[in-house]
């Protein structure tokens, strides 16, 4: 069976990329080194277009539509991230986009994606199924549907974060990222592996959104109830069907947090890294900062997924840890 995503498809992405997506910088600490007991390079895609890696899936994607996809516009669900990456990438292509978002979604995600000039239609996401109600819409208007995760395109795009990591810093002994859906850290895993076949591959999950975790076990999709964690971006259900065997095949582990650590982590990024990153893209940080990973890694690569944080959220971090 052919691959559903392969390392050629991420490095032509890295070439549509090129001069649009920030080529973002890797950031180093010798306190977070002390602290993880490794050399540790985080890239920073919390400084990406959009605050967050999605960006780079959500360009790659729309424009390779076809020239009347593009003029009848695209249509995509989120919780905030790939939201903002859809309405920026379809105003810099020029492309109408509507967004579907939870009612409950960090209000700096949906400002920002207003901002960007993209038509928001609220659903609740205790009672209403987000992908029904986005292709309902798509029906209804003929707009094409955006994954957020689930599409070659969108993994490839994700993965060229780690491209430019692995070009810029070689011989890492491992390769971490945070999973929710899973188009980051498939893309990550598959880029890494095309660079460097020995490079291990570890995703990171919160404790109470440990889908992946369990699914990685039990060697199939397991599904969960709907999970409540800080980190809103991971707040999946189940494993995507697309990106699930590429985590299969190339991970070596699935790794979880606490919600304190992550908390924890949120603080130390602020205070001690001077980074500002959202709970979603701190969940690797906890990992190593709590020693997740083997004790044997002694150069390891983060992909800092985002940084688009609810102030509310960061004000209540950081007075929770004073």
């Amino acid at each position: 069976m052919k691959p559903i995503l392969t390392y050629e498809l991420v490095r032509n992405a890295g070439q549509r990329l090129k001069n649009v997506a920030h080529r973002t910088p890797v950031f180093t600490s010798l306190t977070l080194n002390n602290r993880a007991g490794s050399e540790v390079y985080l890239k920073c895609e919390n400084l990406q277009r959009g605050g967050a890696f999605k960006f780079r899936g959500a360009y790659n994607t729309i424009s390779r539509l076809s020239p009347e996809q593009r003029r009848r516009g695209v249509i995509a669900f989120s919780s905030g991230n790939h939201a903002q990456a859809v309405a920026l990438a379809s105003k810099t292509l020029g492309v109408s986009a509507v967004i579907c978002m939870p009612k409950d979604a960090p209000g700096v995600k949906v400002e920002a994606t207003r901002d960007y000039g993209a038509e928001i239609i609220f659903y609740d996401r205790m009672t209403e199924d987000r992908e029904e109600v986005a292709r309902r819409i798509a029906e209804e208007r003929q707009l094409t549907l955006i994954p957020p995760y689930n599409h070659p395109h969108i993994m490839a795009g994700a993965g060229t974060a780690a491209l430019e990591l692995l070009r810029e810093v070689p011989d890492l002994d491992a390769v971490l990222a945070p999973v929710g859906g899973g188009g980051l850290l498939s893309g990550t895993a598959v880029a890494a592996k095309g660079i460097s076949p020995d490079t291990r591959i570890f995703g990171a999950e919160p404790e109470q959104a440990d889908d992946t975790r369990q699914s990685f076990y039990a060697e199939k999709r397991i599904s969960i109830p709907a999970p409540d964690t800080l980190a809103d971006g991971l707040r999946i259900t189940i494993p995507g069907e697309q990106t699930f065997p590429v985590i299969r095949r190339h991970a070596e582990d699935i790794v979880t947090v606490s919600e304190s650590m992550i908390r924890e982590a949120l603080y130390f990024a602020l205070l001690r890294l001077k980074l500002v990153i959202e709970p979603s893209g701190v969940v690797p940080l906890a990992a190593l900062i709590n020693r997740r990973l083997p004790d044997n890694l002694r150069r390891i690569g983060v992909v800092v997924s985002g940084g688009n944080i609810d102030p509310a959220v960061l004000r209540k971090a950081i007075s929770d840890q004073e």
